[in-house]
């Protein structure tokens, strides 16, 4: 008896010596302030290696900014935040520390990790024209030659792969053991590479609109227009939405040909410099714009009004929502060079001319796989090897919105063939990323602490379907 209580106080022991040293690593790095947090947080730059596979390509220093746990001594397993894109940073999610993370962060560092490329990672700036300003596929490939040609950065270094690598000197470089890893879009495709490379260092993943392992992040064609087909369903079951807007579907399609034929000319003051800009409305920013819109339920029910006014040729919605990015920053949030040099060395060489044509048929997004496809060649990235699907036997949720347009359920239940302990969600009334809405926090802050115990998910249908946008001032009350 005496022996096993010996035992159980040395497990008591380790367990707190543990906890301790996570709480140390939370005090350490410097005092800092990131946009969206009032506190100051803790924040450290940690050297890495350019390239892992070679000494002597140099290093770079990766921004981390760790809030630590409330509790005064925290459990030992922190979680990492692994952001989407491929080109958002880690800081640019921190406004979420306070609802996605707050209950998580009860008893656990909450760690944002920019990765390398974004943020204050050495971010990948495009210099002289912007990218995701160009009108024409010529003017998007004139600015990727100049920002290529800016670029002091070799981009064959800013891969998925070495991001992963990167994650692992991180938790070394701040003495945690193992670390429970949260992932949003893109940051669900890293999050898998990480515990695939890194098994023993994962205790849990939570993966919130999950990207697929064989999925290509350009060819989105069919999950594009199952998500704008909703939409039209949607609204048709609305009484109030299928009465302002009785042919709702034939109009779309009517604007889309207009647009294709070169008909559409826009004439209005740029909401940013209002300075006076005439161009003609091209397929690239027209169907960037719907696409874009479809993404949360919120956006996606001004689609009706949007397009309505679209055809009856009061485009005022559709700029309003064309430039709503920009309000935000001029440059964007993502990085669009790291954005291009992981597409373009991971997922267009996947991608072959048939399936580039099944993916487009019947999509108003044709053509967006095949613009990405004519620049890469441009940025002279190599072909990375698609990594091995090995299985991922750590606690796993799998998070999805019904409505989402980029990762649906589909991709979800693709991922979890190769997980031997996943959990799926779905919301019905959501889009892309539902980490955020209703109880979810709650019910991830239960997966982290028992991570076998199956969540109770009755509170999520709590979650209402938004109201359509009917006129000018907005929804009906």
């Amino acid at each position: 008896m005496k022996l096993r209580v010996s035992w159980v106080a040395l497990a008591l022991t380790l367990l707190a010596l543990m906890a301790l040293d996570a709480k140390a690593a939370a005090q350490s790095g410097r005092g800092c302030h990131l946009r969206g947090s009032e506190e100051a947080l803790r924040c450290h730059d940690i050297s890495v290696p350019l390239d892992p596979q070679r000494k002597d390509a140099g290093q770079l220093k990766l921004h981390v900014a760790v809030a630590p746990a409330f509790r005064p001594v925290p459990n030992s397993d922190p979680v990492f935040v692994l952001a989407g894109g491929p080109g958002e940073a880690g800081s640019d999610v921190v406004v979420l520390l306070d609802s996605t993370f707050r209950r998580m962060r009860a008893t656990r560092d909450i760690v944002f990790i920019d990765q390398r490329g974004t943020g204050l990672s050495g971010k990948l700036r495009c210099e002289g024209t912007q990218i995701d300003d160009a009108n024409t596929d010529s003017q998007m490939n004139e600015a990727v030659v100049k920002c290529v040609a800016a670029l002091k950065q070799p981009l064959a270094a800013y891969t998925t792969a070495n991001a992963a690598a990167d994650i692992e000197q991180v938790r070394l470089a701040l003495g945690y053991g193992k670390v429970n890893i949260f992932g949003g879009s893109y940051g669900t495709r890293l999050g898998q590479h990480y515990a695939r490379s890194y098994p023993d260092s994962v205790r849990t993943l939570i993966l919130d609109g999950v990207a697929a392992p064989e999925q290509v992040i350009p060819a989105g064609g069919q999950d594009a227009q199952q998500a704008l087909d909703g939409v039209f369903k949607r609204c048709a079951q609305d009484n109030a939405c299928a009465k302002a807007y009785p042919q709702l579907q034939k109009e779309f399609e009517t604007l889309l040909a207009r647009v294709n034929s070169g008909a559409v000319k826009l004439d209005f003051a740029h909401p940013r410099t209002m300075k006076r800009v005439q161009l003609p409305l091209t397929n690239l920013r027209f169907v960037s714009v719907i696409h874009a819109t479809l993404y949360s339920p919120q956006d996606g029910n001004r689609l009706p009004y949007i397009i309505h006014n679209a055809y009856e040729g009061n485009w005022g919605p559709f700029l309003a929502r064309s430039y709503v990015a920009s309000d935000y920053s001029p440059e964007g949030l993502l990085s669009m060079p790291l954005y291009l040099a992981v597409v373009c060395g991971e997922d267009m060489p996947r991608l072959t001319d048939e399936a580039r044509a099944a993916d487009e048929k019947g999509s108003f997004l044709r053509g967006y796989a095949g613009r990405i496809a004519a620049v890469c060649p441009l940025l002279k990235v190599p072909p990375v090897p698609a990594q091995a699907v090995t299985p991922i036997a750590a606690p796993t949720l799998l998070l999805s919105g019904a409505q989402d347009p980029v990762t649906p359920p589909r991709r979800a239940e693709s991922a979890a063939k190769a997980m031997s302990k996943a959990r799926m969600i779905v919301v019905a009334n959501a889009g892309h990323g539902v980490s955020r809405l209703g109880c979810m926090p709650r019910l991830m802050r239960e997966f982290l602490d028992k991570p076998e115990q199956a969540p109770d998910q009755a509170c999520l249908r709590e979650i209402a379907a938004m109201p359509f946008q009917l006129g000018h001032a907005g929804a009906n009350p």
